[in-house]
């Protein structure tokens, strides 16, 4: 019998996250691009300044339903046309509202790039915005809205935020708006939207795929160069007051057997300094399986199936004045709501006492680190990095440098950077679940005073 020899693996190759291109078109619309070989599925992401400040108090979640309405039809295809002509390039097409603007994400065959980006710059060039259509769309975002407020996660998230922020500002409401406000949405509203915010030289596109016999000049020149229109009046976001005081909200909801916890503050934005030392220490709280908090409450007490800390940027700037949700999360049985949490600040308490280990942070550095080539795999988690660098203004090679500085973090900064997003003292809490059985332990705590609604 002949073996062939075992073979051996090769010598690492380095890895660095892509470098984009950076251009602009004719009408305004800047362009950054990502030649990556090999991926045959090009993503586009392209961000459209249209924030939901920027929209009127009492029609609150017309920006959602624009976003959703830009694929119902244009000014060549009705929306049965539209979907049709997207199915026949073999292409995804998702449009979304957040708080920094409107997001259109497309991912197509590299051989059918031009027709899906003409269906995508009609859309956004002449979207015809039907009445039949938008009354749909509305109907469909109003079911939607029971369903979330019977979400424990997301009637968490909601009360959070109306906790976190004051009335008079857009954070405090929900993104995609109230039964109240979307029920007065129709076409003309959506339309005026539009064209308040929507214009190509306040627009960024993305795309990141094999470029291979493209010429990509020449297709962008023939479908999103076609979009004209004046620069739009920049919108410019109020300040913000934060009440993160210590305190706890308590969401009633009679005879539930889990209680939805939400723990958060607001701290840095990625424009800080800090933000490597940051997403490691909070990683090594919460970021995995592995971490304290489940280390704590899920292997040694059993009291859930997993809690986890985490960052989410909601106003950024190179100005320096943005700010980011800080939460921990997770659900524990109604019973052990008290011990959970006394706990949970047991960790922290700790934390705050006597560091992170060594250990902790070398682990934390090997995952995030060695981790980044798998998760930027695809063309579509590399143009979703680049675009959300453009939204929060941070410099093209931003993702790139960020591994470096998170592989030069030291234990003592990743300590320092963690116990300031989550001081012991300086936390709001909110609790949805029954308030009979829970709110008397939570008291005990001594955690913040307790607010009860829905009782």
């Amino acid at each position: 019998m002949t073996l062939h020899p075992r073979p051996t693996g090769g010598a690492a190759r380095p890895w660095a996250f892509p470098a984009p291109e950076r251009g602009a078109l004719p009408n305004g619309l800047t362009v950054l691009r990502a030649h990556r070989p090999g991926q045959q599925v090009i993503a586009v992401e392209i961000n459209l300044t249209a924030p939901l400040e920027a929209e009127p108090r009492d029609l609150e979640g017309v920006a959602t339903i624009m976003a959703r309405g830009l694929s119902e039809g244009t000014d060549r295809h009705t929306a049965e046309e539209f979907a049709a002509e997207l199915e026949r390039c073999g292409a995804t097409l998702d449009t979304f509202a957040d708080h920094v603007g409107v997001r259109v994400s497309l991912e197509v065959p590299a051989s059918r790039l031009e027709g899906a980006l003409r269906l995508v710059a009609d859309a956004l060039r002449a979207p015809a915005f039907p009445e039949h259509e938008i009354e749909r769309l509305v109907a469909n975002r109003l079911d939607e809205i029971p369903h979330e407020l019977a979400n424990p996660g997301r009637r968490a998230a909601m009360t959070l935020y109306s906790t976190l922020f004051p009335e008079e500002s857009r954070l405090s409401r929900p993104r995609q708006g109230t039964a109240e406000t979307v029920r007065d949405i129709d076409a003309k509203a959506v339309r005026d939207f539009y064209r308040a915010h929507l214009r190509p030289a306040s627009a960024t596109a993305v795309i990141v795929g094999d470029l291979t016999g493209i010429d990509l000049d020449a297709v962008l020149k023939e479908t999103l160069g076609a979009w004209s229109g004046t620069a739009a009046e920049p919108v410019r976001p109020a300040p913000v007051e934060v009440r993160d005081s210590p305190r706890v909200v308590i969401v009633h909801r009679p005879d539930a057997v889990q209680t939805q916890m939400l723990i958060a503050r607001v701290g840095p934005d990625r424009h800080d300094p800090v933000w490597p030392a940051h997403r490691l220490g909070v990683y090594c709280l919460g970021g995995t399986l592995t971490s304290r908090l489940d280390r704590v409450l899920r292997e040694e007490k059993g009291y859930t199936y997993g809690v986890r800390a985490s960052s989410h940027v909601l106003r950024s700037s190179a100005a320096g004045d943005g700010f980011s949700l800080l939460g921990i999360r997770g659900s524990v049985a109604t019973d052990v709501t008290g011990p959970a949490l006394a706990d949970l600040w047991q960790v922290l308490r700790t934390l705050a006492a006597e560091g992170l280990t060594e250990e902790e942070r070398d682990a934390a550095v090997q995952f995030l680190v060695g981790v980044a080539p798998l998760s930027f795999e695809t063309a579509s988690a590399v143009a979703g990095a680049l675009a959300d660098q453009v939204e929060e203004e941070l410099p093209d090679d931003y993702q790139a440098n960020l591994y470096t500085r998170l592989a030069e973090t030291g234990t003592v900064e990743a300590t320092a950077a963690v116990v300031r997003a989550f001081p012991p003292d300086g936390l709001v809490t909110v609790l949805v679940g029954d308030a009979k059985q829970i709110a008397d332990p939570v008291r005990e705590l001594g955690i913040g005073e307790v607010e009860v609604i829905g009782a």
